[in-house]
């Protein structure tokens, strides 16, 4: 690597369910790392770290850039990485990396907590452990995650990329591969920047792009978003100061209202190209806010799927009474760190991951499935009758010992539900096959679990 500078490898104590890089590291959180020769490489903070885990440690080396000039590769507007005058005796790449990893959390502690109160969580986490928040910089995590609209991980990535390579500046290679630091806001604030972004692919995105970075660079200031995350998880190093940046942007008022999740959550909202979803995520992943429950397709799937969840409204607009609702439902179940649990089940639904998920073949799979199908059948009878007793229509009743039906009929469905059967009836047979279904997942389930 020239005259790279470059550190020998050093490991932190971490075991596999404390940390997995191999999920962690590709669950559609961070954009920029990626694998080679079965290790992680990204550039963080001014410099080229690279990763590799066994079941033990977190083994890492830094490559620091050139003490002089650096090359450049789409225009000349690119600033240098920097001197390269570093003293690696003194390096901090290790608190940089406890603070990005946020290890000051426990994760097998939230894992079991998590599991204690929800039985779902409790038969996924098995096949997902390690998986933790990162702490990220709040920057790199809005433009990231204004990139994510309508959007999937693997074009997300590509357009990350593409940013870091026209705007970035150039760290280091890696077998042939450049890595770049990701641009300052006032490196996507010019005014060729959204024209630019367009040719490369990023639709309507350019404009929120460009947009964003004018406004923090020069109306909101460089530390803003500093302003906006969680105090009991700061980031790992102040932002510098900006040009153009008056010491009224770049310092904080005494008499600002403390932050809260919900006022840094609304403060995004008025960005260009932030909505509710990209606003949690950043409040996650670059802010610290453990709480929120950044809520897309597949977290709406869960939450049908899993949870039961449902809207009172019929609209199939999704709206952000819906959105919120959605969020405290989880909230209420898994806490103040819901935004981690959420975490793991929105990887266990990745078509990435389908195959760690499935549990193929296995009696966890079979049991897990089986449980789903009994529960599924017995709450759409619970919901009919529910559903009869709101009408008052047509209940019909006999003995206790034998079967209590009710019938609801309306223009558009007819529900029959019943709550008890013994016999034989083929009026009731349907209830029958309810029951029957339950007792025989049952007798396979502890068939499945001997």
């Amino acid at each position: 690597m020239g005259a790279h500078k470059l550190s020998d490898w050093r490991k932190l104590p971490l075991s596999l369910t404390e940390l997995c890089i191999d999920t962690t590291l590709r669950c559609g959180q961070s954009f920029r790392w990626r694998k080679i020769s079965d290790e992680w490489h990204c550039v963080l903070r001014g410099r080229l770290i690279s990763l590799k885990q066994d079941a033990s440690h977190l083994h890492y080396r830094v490559t620091w850039p050139k003490p002089t000039g650096s090359p450049v590769t789409s225009s000349d507007s690119i600033p240098a990485a920097g001197d390269g005058d570093v003293d690696t005796e003194q390096d901090d790449t290790e608190s940089l990396l406890r603070n990005y990893f946020a290890l000051s959390h426990s994760l097998s502690t939230l894992y079991q907590q998590w599991a204690a109160s929800d039985a779902n969580f409790a038969r996924r986490a098995p096949a997902f452990t390690g998986i933790r928040i990162l702490n990220q910089d709040a920057w790199e995590a809005l433009v990231a995650f204004i990139c994510s609209s309508n959007n999937n991980i693997g074009r997300i990535s590509q357009m990350v990329q593409k940013l870091c390579i026209h705007y970035g500046p150039y760290i280091g290679t890696i077998e042939g591969e450049a890595f770049h630091d990701f641009p300052e806001p006032q490196a996507l604030s010019g005014t060729h920047v959204e024209a630019h972004l367009r040719e490369l692919g990023f639709g309507y995105r350019a404009a929120y792009i460009a947009q964003t970075a004018e406004i923090i660079s020069y109306l909101k200031g460089a530390d803003w978003l500093l302003r906006l995350r969680n105090p009991e998880s700061p980031a790992f190093a102040a932002p510098i100061t900006r040009p153009g940046q008056n010491e009224t942007q770049s310092s904080s008022s005494s008499d600002e209202t403390p932050i809260t999740y919900r006022t840094a959550h609304e403060a995004l909202l008025t960005l260009p190209g932030v909505g509710p979803k990209v606003a949690d995520c950043v409040c996650l992943m670059g802010l610290g806010w453990g709480e929120a429950v950044p809520v897309d397709t597949h977290v709406w799937q869960i939450a049908q799927r899993d949870y039961h969840f449902s809207t009172k409204t019929k609209t199939k607009t999704f709206t952000k009474v819906m959105y919120n609702s959605v969020g405290d439902h989880f909230r209420s179940i898994w806490g103040p760190q819901a935004g981690w649990a959420q975490s793991v089940l929105f990887t266990s639904n990745l078509k990435a991951f389908a195959g760690q998920a499935s549990g193929a073949g296995t009696k966890s799979g079979i049991v897990e499935e089986a449980i789903v199908k009994a529960e599924k059948m017995v709450r759409r009878s619970k919901q009919a009758h529910s559903l009869a007793e709101d009408y008052g229509m047509g209940v019909v009743k006999t003995d206790e010992e034998e079967v209590t039906t009710t019938f609801v009929r309306s223009r558009k469905r007819r529900i029959t539900a019943v709550t008890k059967v013994s016999g034989s009836d083929k009026k009731h047979v349907g209830a029958v096959e309810v029951e029957v279904h339950t007792r025989r997942t049952s007798k396979r389930l502890k068939a499945a679990a001997s």
